[in-house]
């Protein structure tokens, strides 16, 4: 864990900046392929997978048997999911995911 000090919220801005600017599917594809490795990339995906399975209403171990992570893994992406910031939301929204879950309250 990151203690506050250590987060420069510039190069954050500047990432999500850069990101934004990013034209296409294939750019970004490009742009993920040259920034991540292929290990985090694989990780990315995958939790992007838990938080649809999670949204779709899925539990822990279907989500478990279908991917390999760790239900620490699925807990914080439903945390995330529930009483976050709504970035996933967003995105599976937007991806045409049905919602299962309940919204926060």
């Amino acid at each position: 864990m990151h203690r506050p000090e250590q987060v420069n919220q510039d190069h954050i801005d500047a990432l999500v900046q850069a990101v934004f600017s990013l034209e296409s599917e294939e750019e970004c594809r490009s742009f993920l392929r040259d920034l991540c490795t292929m290990q985090e990339l694989i990780q990315l995906s995958q939790r992007l997978q838990v938080a649809k399975l999670l949204f779709n209403g899925e539990t822990y171990d279907a989500i478990r048997a279908q991917l390999p992570v760790s239900s620490t893994t699925i807990t914080r992406i439903s945390t995330a999911l529930h009483f976050g910031t709504g970035g996933y939301r967003a995105v599976l929204g937007r991806q045409g995911e049905k919602a299962d879950a309940p919204e926060p309250v």
